[in-house]
């Protein structure tokens, strides 16, 4: 399998070009070049940037140049730094991960998706001329599977009018279920040979969300040590998450998780990158900050292995805060690993 060279090591920055308020002092003080200096300084390669389409277009679609400079800065940074950069369009207009932004008739809307075209070709026009250290990710977290043959033939024109201005750029493109592994088969064959299949994992998700308060399922008061039992996992997922996980249920119950459990989960993942012919990379992954610091680092140091020996590209999630923090000094040594 191909490796995403260049993209190895990576650090969201979410939080301060998306899932923000928007404004000019967010945009001015909660990212600094200093932060980027950080993260070059723990040895990263790389980072992804979320936007939302508010940092760049009014509500009626007009461009916001102060928007471009931001993104355009972003890029002189990490340049100046020696890093390398995904520019992830987080939130499209009519369309978001997250149902609480209220948006909403993206995928049935062809004004709707004719704005996000024009918004990629924008990109294209004023930083495709980047792409030794650049790449572009059409949108960051496609949610319902009913939505998937519609984000082939959405994804497919996009990738095409980008081709026009940009045309060997690497573009990230991911599936239903927020970016599911089990979503990558379903994604339409790589456009080119510059196409990198991009999935997220925050499994087991009963460790990694272990508390959080947006999980309506969940005893925020919940907690559980990292090396627990696969048959403490699925009791636990069954209670707080009302689920059940395969990966987990493939192991005897009596056994304490380890490095098995990864190469499991990504298998389907190798399979197809593999079979296509294109390079993964894992835009996100990361540990709430109200696990355990100790324990933390024992899922980052397993889950990058795997990472590594399939040569699979990422970026933790997050830098700063986003209830992920990775710049507090009780993340040094998970820092270490990254």
């Amino acid at each position: 399998m191909k490796s995403f060279e260049g993209y190895m090591h990576g650090v969201n920055l979410g939080g301060w070009l998306s899932q923000c308020d928007h404004t000019k002092e967010r945009y001015e003080s909660f990212i600094t070049k200093k932060d980027i200096e950080t993260i070059r300084s723990w040895g990263m390669d790389h980072i992804r940037i979320p936007v939302d389409y508010e940092l760049v277009e009014d509500k009626d679609g007009n461009y916001i140049e102060e928007g471009f400079g931001y993104i355009q800065r972003a890029i002189d940074w990490a340049g100046e730094c020696g890093l390398n950069m995904v520019l992830d369009l987080h939130k499209t207009y009519g369309y978001s991960f997250d149902e609480n932004h209220g948006e909403q008739g993206f995928f049935d809307n062809e004004a709707f998706q004719e704005r996000f075209y024009k918004l990629w070709e924008q990109f294209a026009a004023r930083f495709g001329k980047y792409e030794d250290r650049l790449c572009f990710e059409l949108l960051n977290e496609v949610t319902a599977k009913e939505y998937c043959e519609k984000w082939n033939r959405i994804l497919t024109e996009c990738i095409r009018r980008i081709r026009v201005t940009a045309p060997t750029i690497r573009i990230l493109t991911g599936g239903y279920y927020n970016n599911s592994i089990m979503a990558l088969k379903d994604l339409c064959a790589p456009y080119d040979e510059n196409i990198v299949y991009n999935f997220h994992c925050y499994e087991p998700l009963i460790f990694t969300h272990q508390g959080a308060y947006w999980i309506n399922t969940m005893d925020h008061e919940f907690r559980m040590p990292f090396e627990s039992t696969y048959g403490q996992y699925a009791a636990n997922t069954r209670a707080q998450l009302k689920m059940e996980s395969r990966e987990i249920n493939s192991f005897p119950a009596d056994q304490t998780i380890g490095a098995e459990y990864f190469e499991l989960y990504m298998k389907e993942a190798i399979r197809v990158a593999e079979e296509r012919n294109v390079m993964l990379y894992c835009g996100e992954y990361g540990v709430i900050e109200l696990a355990d610091p100790a324990d933390a680092y024992k899922w980052y140091k397993l889950i990058c292995a795997c990472f590594d020996k399939y040569g699979i590209g990422r970026a933790a999630w997050t830098y700063k805060e986003m209830d992920f923090a990775l710049n507090v000094p009780e993340m040094e040594d998970v820092r270490a690993t990254l």
